[in-house]
């Protein structure tokens, strides 16, 4: 599926990976992250091979410098809202962690376990989760999935400017047609 597929992102460009479920958009996303390691190819982040990495340098690049939102969520369901972003941080920012809960309309939800949370609920937890630390790219898989209109606009909204803020790379793969206008690069894969 992912033959061929050649790809070069500036700092600050941001890529819509655009296709239906099945195309490899998962595959490519979790590759370009270092959560994979490509049978063939070379992926490179500022100049790095990845190939070039041992477990723990790829570990410790993926910590300081990606931010993720993933499609199966991994919130910590004994945990509260504040709780579950605040792990996305390699330091404890506060006023950053309340920002994002007021921008994502989870203010009176703040307080909230995890396992209490509606599906929309906790994937705006996911996404402040994925931003909260300022990371110099943010992948996102399928994040406006379970988002309605309203709170999918938010979203990008938020990503985009959080990735403004640093200059960072927004990777996001997606079948949601409603986020395609927010991207100039679109790199379409189909089955």
């Amino acid at each position: 599926i992912l033959k061929r597929k050649s790809m070069d992102l500036l700092e600050g460009q941001h890529v819509l990976i655009y296709g239906p479920s099945g195309s490899g958009k998962t595959t490519l996303i979790n590759l370009m992250a270092g959560l994979l390691k490509p049978t063939k190819g070379k992926i490179y982040f500022k100049n790095i091979d990845y190939s070039s990495l041992d477990e723990l340098e790829i570990d410790n690049l993926r910590k300081e410098k990606f931010g993720f939102i993933f499609q199966k969520l991994h919130l910590m369901e004994h945990l509260n809202v504040e709780q579950n972003i605040s792990l996305g941080q390699n330091t404890t920012n506060p006023h950053h962690v309340s920002k994002l809960i007021d921008l994502l309309g989870l203010s009176e939800r703040k307080k909230s376990l995890a396992r209490n949370l509606s599906l929309g609920e906790a994937q705006r937890v996911a996404i402040a989760r994925g931003v909260v630390k300022k990371p110099e790219v943010i992948f996102a898989d399928e994040p406006t999935s379970a988002l309605d209109d309203n709170n999918a606009k938010k979203f990008i909204k938020l990503i985009l400017s959080e990735a403004e803020q640093n200059n960072a790379n927004v990777i996001i793969s997606s079948h949601d047609s409603r986020i395609k206008a927010y991207f100039s690069k679109v790199l379409v894969v189909s089955k």
